[in-house]
């Protein structure tokens, strides 16, 4: 099967951008590179009719977030540890100053990291994160308070609603 130069183009473009998603959603590269790529098989099999109806990129990342839920959902509760390679990748991993953050972060729980990747790395409103996570408006803003009560207490530096340094 030959491949539409469109999408070809599109990988080519967005790839770093959607593993970095990955990134973001998992919290680990392994994962990452999992979400990536089986979204992009994904999004090649749907290409004819996506390309044309709607933004393959915001289909992509919601086919990210969709497997993302269904893998930790079908995981058990054990978690592998990896190492992170020698070489550092700058435009994938968080930069020195981000990465208490991000450390932070992946020491949330699944769910409430998923709502605060949503809610602040893509820019998803209450309605539009518990579309795509299945769940109500309610738990989202549940995940979404507890997760940020925790990132504050982890990470001193975080500022809160009203603008103060917790």
């Amino acid at each position: 099967m030959t491949d539409d130069p469109r999408f070809v183009e599109f990988v080519a473009a967005r790839a770093d951008a959607l593993l970095r998603y990955g990134y973001v959603l998992s919290g680990n590269p392994h994962d990452a590179a999992d979400l990536t790529q089986e979204a992009l098989i994904r999004l090649h099999r749907a290409w004819s009719r996506v390309q044309s109806k709607q933004n393959p990129e915001s289909y992509t990342r919601m086919i990210m977030a969709r497997l993302h839920i269904s893998w930790w959902r079908l995981r058990r509760r054990e978690r592998l540890a990896w190492d992170l390679p020698d070489e550092t990748h700058r435009d994938f991993l968080p930069s020195e100053a981000e990465h208490g953050l991000w450390q932070a972060l992946t020491g949330l729980p699944r769910k409430q990291r998923a709502v605060l990747v949503l809610r602040y790395y893509e820019d998803l409103d209450d309605a539009e994160i518990a579309e795509v996570l299945g769940v109500s408006r309610g738990t989202v803003r549940s995940h979404a308070s507890l997760g940020l009560g925790k990132l504050r207490s982890s990470v001193p530096h975080l500022k809160t609603a009203d603008g103060s340094t917790r």
